[in-house]
């Protein structure tokens, strides 16, 4: 669409986006009354807080938002493919952990499994997953489903807003087609937006109106429907020229830590190979206060962002004909990081004259990151499977995740409680996410052998077999009975 064809150019004489458009939308509405012009007429009902909000998909990222919004005065409704969701969301509790029940029940929001109630809502915002497929190319199948369910439910005036990380392109790819078989022009008649969630599980303080938030638009116009939706939720705004450019700043936030964790990992690696402990590094480096930003090692990337965005960027680029070294390196160097763990667990093993097939292992944390309960691409599950594999009597403990369903390979389990019998029992324990609560102190007193992928326990040996001189039986040990440090780097 051409400038001169927008309507709100065509009414306001000035260019929307710039500062003032969207004061200058509300007082030509104010005044004029003009119910031809959409743009304007949701703008002072997104002001007024009448505008009733939808949000698609209920999860991590949709239920913070539409609780943020219900929590502003807005009216709010919510849609989820998950019955048990919407069940437990209409009852007033919370389906997440980290999200209290009783603010879901002060929230009052309408949940439904069908979409038929989005006709009522004046702006329907998509937060659904973006996973990867069998062979790590983007999977848009959750966009689309949410697409095709509210196509015949779009009318005259709506704004759509994506929330979903994806590669540059996919709303223009997807939503406004859309929006054009429905036979709205976007840009008068309905509005398409771009606005990348930044949601952090686990963090108690949460996201959702204290974190700047981008917006773009479709147009002129969507964009500064899109201030005007999100202004009163968000932090801060950040205007973005283009859907597209909006769509790859979220790629490049998440890609960014995905390289620079790849590049500590590689680190460990080579520390481990050098005999020195990677968390004095890191620690060393740290002091510096320029041109540095402090980055940990672990077993591999988890969640729904950081293990997914480098390869939607990477096939992207593929299909530009376009280099993604970097991007895809570090894609390569954390999805090894499970087995590199598994490698160390069984040499350190060996050392001990255990060997791991037929080891008891009892694994710590199996959700992707310490305070939340989402085993999402969790590195924990690649672990798991590569141990049945080679025949480890596995277990786990997590108190956030109390069993885990059969999947990737991985058996299905319940989490143990940390007796310190069954602790006692183990081969080995493997640190894999320190979940908040744990006593890791009780831990080492009964373990056998930890090996640590976290850096929990910071005095932790590099060598996996190395007899180490305060921890023998006197002045001269026995040469048969070498000491070895209780728990190891991985």
């Amino acid at each position: 669409m051409t400038p001169s064809s927008d309507p709100a150019t065509t009414l306001l004489g000035t260019a929307p986006g710039r500062p003032g458009s969207l004061d200058l939308l509300r007082q030509a509405a104010e005044a004029v009354r003009l119910p031809q012009d959409p743009a304007a007429d949701l703008i002072v009902r997104l002001e007024a807080r009448t505008a009733r909000i939808g949000v698609v998909g209920l999860g991590y990222v949709g239920l913070p938002l539409a609780l943020r919004f219900a929590e502003l005065g807005f009216p709010v409704t919510g849609f989820d493919i998950d019955a048990g969701r919407v069940e437990a969301i209409t009852a007033g509790r919370s389906p997440l952990h980290g999200i209290a029940d009783a603010r879901v029940a002060a929230a009052g929001l309408a949940a439904y499994a069908d979409m038929a109630a989005a006709r009522g809502c004046d702006a329907l915002i998509i937060c659904v997953p973006t996973p990867l497929g069998p062979h790590k190319e983007p999977e848009l199948g959750p966009v689309r489903a949410a697409l095709a369910a509210l196509a015949p439910h779009l009318r005259h005036g709506q704004a759509i807003a994506l929330e979903s990380t994806t590669y540059p392109g996919t709303t223009e790819e997807f939503v406004l087609p859309v929006l054009a078989a429905a036979g709205l022009t976007v840009g008068k008649d309905a509005f398409a937006i771009y606005s990348p969630e930044r949601e952090d599980p686990g963090n108690p303080e949460g996201t959702v109106g204290r974190v700047p938030k981008l917006v773009a638009g479709a147009t002129p116009t969507c964009l500064t429907v899109g201030q005007a939706l999100y202004g009163p939720a968000a932090g801060a705004l950040v205007p973005v020229s283009s859907l597209r450019a909006a769509e790859l700043v979220k790629l490049y936030e998440n890609v960014f830590r995905a390289v620079n964790i790849g590049l500590v990992n590689e680190l460990k690696r080579i520390s481990h190979a050098l005999g020195l402990d990677v968390q004095e590094v890191i620690d060393a480096a740290a002091t510096k206060p320029f041109g540095f930003m402090p980055f940990r090692p672990g077993p591999g990337l988890g969640g729904h962002c950081i293990p997914v965005d480098p390869y939607y960027l990477a096939w992207k680029a593929r299909e530009l004909g376009v280099p993604s070294d970097f991007v895809e390196l570090a894609g390569r160097v954390n999805d090894a990081m499970p087995a590199y763990v598994v490698g160390r667990l069984r040499d350190a093993l060996d050392a001990r004259g255990t060997p791991l097939r037929g080891a008891r292992i009892l694994l710590i944390g199996l959700a992707y990151k310490p305070g939340v309960a989402d085993t999402r691409e969790s590195p924990a599950i690649e672990i798991l499977r590569l141990l049945a594999g080679r025949g480890v009597q596995a277990a786990y403990h997590d108190p956030l995740v109390p069993r885990f369903a059969a999947a990737h390979g991985a058996p299905a389990l319940e989490s143990q409680p940390l007796d310190p019998a069954f602790v006692a029992a183990q081969d080995a324990v493997l640190v894999v996410t320190p979940q908040p609560g744990i006593d890791f102190a009780a831990l080492r007193a009964h373990a056998r052998l930890i090996v640590d992928t976290r850096g929990v326990y910071r005095d932790a040996a590099v060598e996996t077999g190395a007899a180490l001189p305060f921890e023998t039986r006197g002045d001269f040990p026995p040469p048969a009975e070498p000491a070895y440090h209780p728990v190891i780097q991985a």
